[in-house]
């Protein structure tokens, strides 16, 4: 038995309660939407209802599906009629058995409410006067195109309660079977190249956000927004109070807090539809793949090099499409990845450490600047689950919002990229990070921060002072055989360096733990 078809005959209501029928059922409830007289003010003589079918039975069935998923019912059945239909006749009907009627009652419901806002169905009216004309049925299965009977089967009740003829709702005014009002998408479904189809299109699909921070924040608002139908956020990161000014969908109350779940939590409100799925970890080439899998585009909202790369690598390992982007002070970067464009490594085989160009604590970032970058992540996530081509994708644009400048940089596939590009297993491993008390006559210390820094905040000991940018252009004024101990802000700058001159000869070289912020 179909969950959801379609019909050009009169629809036989008793036939078709009987295909829900359940012993094991004590409630039952269904919705008619007849063929009225009427409509917006003006005398309706018939109706004509054409829908796209493949596309439309297609979603029709998810909805049944995610009904009897959500509200835990035994069984669920929608038909609607097409063709042309004469007043008072049976548009559409939804039936459910339940264990209780609160189930029946919320799963019938939810069906007809997503199965209008959807399924991609069409009307043509035929006025009295002689007009005619086809409109988008986004409310062909509400009340407010056919008189709404709602039929309920009560728990162990042999009757029928009717219930009382419902109003007419506009979309902004519709609710939710939990109380809340649904949410429309009619202003982006006027766009030609979305329209019913294509919001089914986002509503099946499944995007992965990794990392919810100035650059995530503006992704997964405008994603839930949009009606993408699962979201998954990945950050295991909590909410820091300078975090504010530029991700602005948390609150000074959340502070110490996980992103991953606050985030989630405002998804939610935003938009209940949204199946949203929070990882609260950082991700790593150890998790990130089996997360991943489920997905259908990854989009990187990272602040560090180590992450952007392995979100790259995991994409092409499993030739995902990703959504690459970064900020550095007033400037910033996109490209988008598919399986058969130049990667990240294509351009950057080896890439840079963390540290090598400082984060948005470090450099400094004004609010804006990731709101852009992460705003043009999400259109081109939304071009990529539209089959819209985009120019993001054959090499990286740059932005420039201080001039308002942008170029588009192309570039090629490396001829090995699905091998020599996918480098997951080449992660650093070994931990060069110690925790000391300083000085620590142990070690030589080895000041990376630059002169600013040095000189607003002294160490206080005797340091050698050689920035990380002096340091990765030439060090060959530290002598072999000392034990270094790299020291910066937050020890971010420090790991990079520590790792450096371990690759030129200095193996016991360490970095501090948290850096010297604190310690002063």
């Amino acid at each position: 038995m179909a969950v959801f078809e379609f019909s050009s005959e009169p629809l036989d209501t008793v036939a078709l309660r009987h295909s829900v029928v359940d012993r094991q059922c004590g409630g039952y409830a269904s919705f008619e939407g007849w063929v009225r007289d009427f409509n917006d003010g003006r005398p309706v003589e018939r109706l004509e209802y054409e829908a796209f079918v493949a596309l439309a039975v297609k979603e029709g069935e998810r909805v049944v599906r995610e009904a009897v998923e959500r509200f835990r019912v035994q069984h669920a059945r929608c038909v609607h009629r097409v063709g042309q239909l004469e007043l008072g006749e049976l548009a559409v009907w939804v039936g459910v058995s339940a264990a209780h009627r609160a189930e029946a009652f919320a799963a019938c419901r939810y069906i007809i409410d997503e199965v209008k806002h959807r399924v991609p169905i069409w009307k043509k009216e035929f006025y009295q006067n002689g007009d005619s004309g086809w409109v988008n049925c986004e409310r062909c299965a509400a009340p407010s195109d056919a008189h709404a009977h709602a039929h309920a089967h009560h728990d162990h009740d042999p009757h029928h309660a009717h219930a009382p003829e419902a109003k007419a709702a506009s979309p902004a005014h519709a609710v939710h079977p939990a109380g809340l009002p649904v949410p429309d998408y009619s202003r982006q479904m006027v766009l030609r190249e979305i329209g019913p189809g294509g919001q089914a299109r986002l509503r099946g699909a499944k995007v992965l956000v990794i990392g919810a921070g100035g650059l995530g924040a503006p992704v997964l608002s405008y994603l839930a927004g949009a009606g993408i139908g699962t979201i998954g956020i990945m950050d295991g990161d909590t909410l820091d109070a300078s975090n504010l000014h530029r991700q602005t969908i948390y609150a000074l109350a959340d502070t110490g807090r996980p992103k991953a779940l606050l985030a989630a939590d405002r998804l939610r409100a935003q938009n209940p539809e949204v199946d949203v799925r929070p990882y609260v970890e950082r991700a790593s080439a150890d998790n990130l793949p089996a997360i991943a899998r489920g997905y259908d585009v990854l989009v990187d909202c990272s602040d560090n090099f180590r992450t952007r790369f392995i979100v790259n690598d995991v994409a092409v390992s499993l030739q995902k499409p990703a959504v690459l982007a970064s900020v550095y002070q007033y400037e910033g970067q996109l490209q988008v990845v598919l399986p058969d464009t130049a990667c990240l490594r294509c351009i950057w085989p080896d890439g840079a450490r963390d540290g090598a160009v400082g984060n948005c604590a470090e450099a400094g970032v004004v609010g804006p600047v990731p709101g852009v970058l992460g705003s043009l992540q999400a259109l081109e996530v939304l071009k990529l689950l539209l089959e819209i081509p985009s120019p993001a994708s054959r090499g990286v644009l740059l932005v420039d919002l201080m001039t308002l400048e942008t170029r588009h940089l192309k570039a090629g596939r490396s001829r090995d990229c699905a091998t020599t590009c996918t480098r997951l297993g080449r992660a650093e491993t070994s931990d060069v990070t110690v925790d000391v008390a300083l000085p620590d006559t142990r070690y030589v210390l080895v000041d990376v921060r630059d002169a600013t820094e040095r000189e607003s905040h002294p160490l206080g000991f005797d340091a050698v002072p050689l920035s990380l940018a002096e340091l990765l252009v030439d060090s060959s004024a530290l002598a072999i055989g000392p034990r270094y101990l790299c020291v910066c802000a937050r020890g971010i700058r420090s790991q990079t360096a520590a790792r450096t001159l371990r690759d030129r000869g200095h193996p016991d070289a360490v970095s501090l733990l948290g850096g010297v912020d604190g310690r002063l």
